[in-house]
C-alpha cells in the first residue's frame, strides 16, 4: 500500500507509509482494490488516522519521535501518551477548521480533503481519541457493560465512518454496524489476551473471570487450561452472537460495498473460527485466520446476508 492520496510528498511519506502498511496485519480488508478510488482513498485515510492514534495509545510509535514533532512537540514526548494525545487532538482540530493553519501531520493533512468532501462530522474521530485516553486510566473491565461502553468509543466510531463515507448511513444500519464493530473489538480482545496482559491490561470481564474462575494468574501461564478455554469460549460466542446481530448489514447494501461489508464479517467469522481451531486456547500467541479460510467466510456471509431494498 502506498501513502494516502493527498499527503503532500516529503521525507515523511516513507514514515508515514510504514503506519498504513499495518492494514495487511488486520483481520479485514480495509481498502481493496475493487472498491471505487474515491472510496479507497477515503479509507485509507480514515484506516491512518484510526491506526494512529492507537499506535500512540499502545506506545507503538515509530522510534525517533517523529510524530511527535510532527505534532509540534519535543521528540521526547513521544513516550507521554497522553500529552501526545492532547496534541492529536488539537491537530484534528485543525482538520475540521481550526484558527491556527492546517494540519501539522500528513496523515491528518490527507484526512482533510476527505472530511470536506463527505461532510463528516468529529464525533467519531474524537471517541477513537478517548477511547485511547481510557487506556490509559483503565486497564480492566468490571462488567461486559463497561466493555460495551469502550467499544463503543474504540471501534463503533469505525464502522460509522464507513456508511457515512459511502453515503448509506441509516440509523438501522448503524446500529447494525455498531454489532459488527463491537464483536471485532472483542474478537481482538480474544486473540490478545496475552498481549494485552503484557501491557497490563485486561479487556476480558471480570464478571466473567470469575464465573469461570479464571484468574489473572491463569492468563499468563504459557497454556490456557480448562478454566481459561471455557472463558473464551464464551466470549467467542457472544462475539458470534453479535456478528450474527449485524450481518443483515451486509443484505442493505448492493454492489461493491456489499462486498467490503461481507469483508468486515467475514474477517470477524474467519478469526473466530482460527480462535475454535486452536481449542481457544489463545495463551501461546494470536489464533490468525488463514487467507482461504477468510474467503471461505467471505462467501458464505454473502451467501446468506438477507437482502433487503
Amino acid at each position: 500500500m502506498t501513502a494516502a492520496h493527498g499527503i503532500r510528498p516529503s521525507s515523511d511519506t516513507v514514515h508515514v507509509s510504514a503506519t498504513l502498511d499495518k492494514a495487511a496485519a488486520e483481520n479485514f480488508p480495509v481498502a481493496p482494490a475493487f472498491l471505487p478510488r474515491a472510496w479507497r482513498d477515503g479509507l485509507t485515510a480514515v484506516y491512518g488516522y484510526a491506526r494512529l492514534v492507537d499506535d500512540i495509545g499502545d506506545g507503538d510509535l515509530a522510534p525517533g519521535g517523529r510524530d511527535a514533532v510532527l505534532l509540534g512537540l519535543d521528540p521526547a514526548a513521544a513516550d507521554d501518551r497522553l500529552a501526545m494525545l492532547d496534541a492529536f487532538e488539537a491537530d484534528l482540530r485543525r482538520v475540521f477548521g481550526g484558527t491556527d493553519g492546517p494540519p501539522r501531520h500528513p496523515l491528518l493533512l490527507a484526512l482533510q480533503p476527505v472530511v470536506r468532501a463527505h461532510d463528516l462530522t468529529p464525533e467519531p474521530f474524537l471517541g477513537l481519541i478517548e477511547a485511547n485516553r481510557q487506556d490509559q486510566r483503565v486497564t480492566r473491565y468490571e462488567t461486559y457493560g463497561d466493555l460495551a461502553g469502550y467499544c463503543e468509543l474504540s471501534a463503533n466510531p469505525v464502522g460509522r465512518l464507513v456508511l457515512s463515507l459511502t453515503g448509506t448511513s441509516t440509523p438501522e444500519r448503524v446500529r447494525r454496524s455498531d454489532a459488527v464493530c463491537t464483536a471485532l473489538q472483542i474478537v481482538e480482545h480474544i486473540q490478545d489476551v496475552a498481549e494485552d496482559l503484557g501491557n497490563d491490561r485486561i479487556y476480558l470481564p471480570a464478571e466473567d473471570m470469575r464465573r469461570f474462575h479464571v484468574s489473572e494468574a491463569d492468563l499468563a501461564a504459557p497454556s490456557a487450561g480448562a478454566s481459561v478455554r471455557s472463558l473464551v469460549a464464551f466470549e467467542t460466542e457472544r462475539a458470534r452472537e453479535l456478528l450474527n446481530e449485524g450481518t443483515p448489514l451486509v443484505g442493505s447494501v448492493h454492489g461493491r460495498l456489499r462486498l467490503l461489508l461481507a469483508g468486515f464479517v467475514g474477517g470477524g467469522r474467519a478469526a473466530l473460527r482460527a480462535v475454535t481451531a486452536a481449542g481457544f486456547d489463545v495463551l501461546p500467541g494470536p489464533p490468525k485466520p488463514t487467507k482461504s479460510g477468510l474467503l471461505r467466510e467471505v462467501a458464505a456471509v454473502l451467501r446468506t446476508a438477507p437482502r433487503k431494498g
